[in-house]
């Protein structure tokens, strides 16, 4: 296993799963200029690694993460935040980008900017005990880091507009009622079952993955006629790469396939 520590978030590698480890255990993950900037480092650096095949996001110590740091805003409130938002909104979009697949492991507490995070990640499983809350509202702002476009999608205008405006507290059973989360799991097998998904998705079709992806959050903007086209383009590129040969080749031998992402 390799790591690459800048102090407030660490990167760790091992073979084709990239860990994301939000590492402010003191101030519960919050988020200020430094974390965001380091972030996005170690994004691009992601962005540029083919041999990725699975990113995990998740939070040292007792939280995912509270969100913004509200220190960072207090001193100079409009210069912070547009140095906070501008580099957490380029992680976002380098994220959505990665063929790999982005899972959010959530545990603790999940408010504010680290909930939207959660929400712009491809799958997300929680623990058992996990509290939930948008919080904007509760410091008079408006959202951020894909927020306002990642939660309506995932738990519908209505659903979306009571966590944004009311901004109350809610569970993790709560979540995935809504759609917010894909699993949760006793805390004690958090990190087991995140390590077994991303091992699972970590040795799958990485190319087929990215254009799954694509896919999927365009076809929310896109006209029937235009996405059927989509489709088709990207179906055709796929039966192009090594993986498609190999799992008819499997297929056909009654085998499992060994994709390499490819």
């Amino acid at each position: 296993m390799s790591t690459a520590s800048h102090d407030s978030v660490i990167l760790t590698r091992e073979g084709g799963m990239a860990t994301l480890i939000m590492n402010r255990p003191e101030a519960m993950n919050a988020i200020n200029v430094a974390v965001a900037e380091t972030f996005l480092a170690h994004c691009q650096t992601l962005a540029n690694d083919d041999s990725v095949r699975v990113v995990v996001i998740r939070g040292a110590g007792k939280a995912f993460g509270v969100g913004g740091d509200l220190a960072t805003l207090q001193t100079d409130s409009v210069n912070s935040a547009d140095a906070l938002i501008s580099r957490l909104h380029e992680a976002v979009l380098i994220l959505a980008k990665l063929n790999a697949p982005v899972i959010a492991s959530l545990h603790g507490v999940v408010a504010g900017g680290s909930l939207s995070l959660a929400s712009a990640c491809d799958l997300a499983i929680a623990a058992e005990g996990t509290r939930f809350n948008l919080a904007y509202a509760n410091v008079a702002a408006s959202c951020d880091v894909s927020g306002s476009w990642s939660l309506p999608r995932l738990v519908g205008l209505r659903n979306a507009m009571q966590i944004a405006l009311l901004a109350e507290t809610f569970d993790a059973q709560e979540a995935l009622r809504l759609g917010l989360v894909n699993r949760v799991v006793p805390a004690e097998q958090l990190d087991a079952e995140v390590q077994a998904l991303a091992q699972r998705l970590a040795q799958g079709p990485t190319l087929a993955y990215g254009r799954l992806k694509r896919l999927m959050r365009q076809s929310f903007e896109t006209s029937l006629a235009d996405q059927l086209d989509a489709e088709r383009t990207n179906f055709m590129a796929s039966a192009q790469t090594q993986d498609f040969k190999e799992a008819l080749g499997a297929f056909f031998d009654k085998r499992k396939p060994v994709f390499q992402g490819r």
